[in-house]
């Protein structure tokens, strides 16, 4: 009997904790249509059997609720609270569940330009992480601009702050942060992806479990205020893969002038007589090139670094599918 009242307490008491979480978030109304919508899509996914139900499933709900609804607080205590103290099971686990691929620039342009569908393609040679093996994205993609919630936990954040860029569907941002988010052209994505290249800053493909393991976000990350580079350099978890290509120096042309080693965020380039870049801290991200004024540094592929997040050829394996 008290395990029959244990069962029917837990499910419940989440329900409840759902219930008040969305009471509150709502901004005073009962519920907003963008929290209806992705409702109804996580029962529609799980009619289906695409993701967890029962229990796992509201569980997942109001995961995601949380990491929507309140993402600077949920990426503050994350990388200042939790991962700091948490052992290499709970790193790895956590890694698997929020987790990124570093972009070349012009990766990152093919997605806002992207003119096609892929509905779903295998990732798991590009991003090896369990949870994440399909990619959902229309062309051309909706881009919703928000504030970096990382760079919003910090003190004194780099600007601008507005760097974050939501594909696909941004209407639960829009709604639930109306004075930090807004919906922005593919021009305006261009130009923001241009100017964050310039300023030194990473594009970084993110994929988030709380978000039905789907492609979310392209941030822009900086390594003085992201969360994702902080808990992968100083606490050791694995939560950002590598682009797939390394950074290259003609040694014969390079003038050791030190702008690529003082640019590059995950301290990979190093000058002495030359810029030399240490192959396991290089991600491919190209900040070193962009920083060159002797294009001295090139990125070159690596098959040991991955497979690129190139949607211009995952489109062509998956119009078929």
């Amino acid at each position: 009997m008290t395990w029959l009242l244990i069962l029917l307490a837990v499910p419940a008491a989440l329900f409840v904790a759902l219930a008040t979480l969305w009471l509150i978030g709502e901004r005073g109304h009962l519920i907003l249509p963008s929290t209806r919508a992705a409702m109804f899509r996580l029962q529609k996914r799980t009619s289906a059997g695409e993701t967890r139900s029962g229990r796992g499933g509201l569980l997942n709900a109001l995961h995601a609720y949380v990491y929507g609804r309140w993402p600077n607080q949920y990426i503050g205590f994350l990388v200042h609270t939790l991962l700091p103290r948490a052992g290499p099971k709970m790193k790895r686990w956590w890694a698997d569940r929020y987790h990124g691929k570093v972009l070349p620039t012009e990766l990152a342009r093919a997605i806002i330009t992207l003119d096609h569908d892929i509905r779903r393609t295998d990732l798991e040679q590009i991003i090896p992480y369990a949870t994440a093996r399909n990619i959902v994205l229309k062309g051309p993609p909706n881009v919703t601009l928000l504030d970096c919630p990382c760079r919003a936990t910090r003190e004194t954040p780099c600007q601008p702050t507005d760097v974050c860029m939501i594909i696909g569907n941004g209407s639960f941002v829009v709604e639930h942060h109306p004075h930090r988010s807004r919906h922005i052209t593919q021009d305006e994505a261009l130009d923001l992806l241009q100017a964050e290249h310039e300023r030194g800053h990473v594009h970084t493909a993110y994929f988030k479990d709380a978000m039905n393991n789907q492609f979310y976000a392209i941030c822009n990350c900086c390594s003085c205020c992201c969360g994702g580079l902080e808990a992968m350099v100083q606490h050791g978890v694995p939560m950002v893969a590598s682009s797939g290509y390394v950074a290259h120096v003609d040694e014969l042309a390079c003038i050791a002038c030190g702008d690529c080693e003082a640019a590059c965020p995950f301290d990979a380039v190093h000058v002495n007589g030359t810029a030399l870049v240490a192959w396991e801290k290089c991600m491919g991200c190209g900040v070193c090139v962009g920083k060159c004024q002797t294009e001295t540094m090139t990125l070159v592929r690596d098959e040991r670094k991955g497979v690129p997040l190139d949607v211009r050829e995952i489109g062509v394996a998956a119009a078929t599918v």
